[in-house]
């Protein structure tokens, strides 16, 4: 996320402690605070007369003031990927507009994949963007999507002859056990072979519980954010892992299933496990139909 606040440096340590751990990929954010987009109804938000809320309040100005010291230059990015490369780690990114996508595909990330966030997976128009500039494989988040939407993505993908990757992801930050529904990975291996999960737990509340229950799913991809600073320092720091706590979650993600399940049966009981699986049908829960409304609009195209 934008735990490298702005820092080159600072980037810099991230990618080296992300490499030490056996991590894959190092993801960066590819957006711009000048493309964040004034909504008047988000200046105070909105309350109904039961006490509700019915749009969240997040004023541009503050918003903007917040972002602003956190923006990656085009030569940060190119600097990333060099170091992610002299690290061996796989440089990735997250495009959010379509204004990127040129910049971005004419960069040398050694392979042609992308990540999309959950507010863009029913983004035509950036999806044909991105397969357009050469990208072969997206990596598409599906929190906050309804599942009509997921399954008229995933037909749009197989006619432009894009493969891709699901999420199963919950946006809900950080997210709770009881809203984990781990067995939409399911629901999301009807469309493509290759799925995953983007967690956003608390660690220091929850440990691994819903990546271990989710690895018991045979997926491709597991995605969290990291830090190398105080978590009580950025505003993702609370649904971040620090270098200890990914390199617990990689050694995980090589246990054989018979080990996964002592390692998950010693550390969740049989009620959470069942809690930590859910459903692979849900409803969306208010505080993800909140986010959608705020963050599907956030940036301008």
């Amino acid at each position: 996320c934008q735990n490298h606040l702005g820092q080159r440096d600072l980037l810099s340590k991230m990618v080296k402690e992300v490499a030490s751990t056996g991590a894959q990929y190092c993801k960066i954010q590819s957006m711009k605070v000048t493309d964040l987009t004034f909504r008047n109804r988000f200046e105070n938000g909105v309350i109904n007369k039961k006490g509700e809320v019915i749009t969240i309040k997040r004023p541009y100005k503050q918003e903007y003031e917040r972002l602003s010291p956190l923006d990656l230059s085009d030569d940060d990015h190119k600097y990333f990927i060099d170091t992610c490369r002299n690290n061996n780690v796989l440089p990735l990114t997250t495009v959010f507009t379509r204004n990127r996508v040129e910049f971005l595909s004419k960069l040398d990330w050694g392979h042609k994949k992308i990540k999309i966030a959950s507010f863009d997976c029913r983004s035509k128009p950036l999806l044909k963007d991105l397969v357009d500039a050469g990208f072969d494989h997206l990596i598409i988040s599906t929190g906050s999507t309804f599942d009509e939407e997921i399954e008229e993505t995933s037909s749009f993908l197989k006619d432009l002859g894009c493969n891709f990757t699901f999420l199963h992801c919950v946006s809900i930050y950080p997210t709770p056990l009881s809203a984990g529904h781990i067995k939409r990975i399911d629901y999301l291996r009807q469309f493509t072979n290759s799925v995953g999960f983007s967690e956003h737990s608390n660690y220091e509340t929850d440990n691994l519980k819903l990546s271990a229950m989710a690895l018991t799913k045979n997926i491709q991809w597991i995605e969290r954010h990291f830090t190398s600073v105080d978590k009580t320092k950025t505003k993702d720091g609370r649904v971040s892992l620090s270098k200890d706590q990914l390199k617990e979650l990689v050694k995980l993600t090589y246990l054989p299933q018979d080990r996964l399940m002592e390692y998950i049966n010693k550390n969740i009981d049989k009620d959470q496990q069942g809690l930590i699986l859910g459903s692979q049908k849900r409803e969306l829960s208010k505080t993800e139909l909140l986010n959608r409304d705020y963050y599907h609009g956030r940036f301008a195209s």
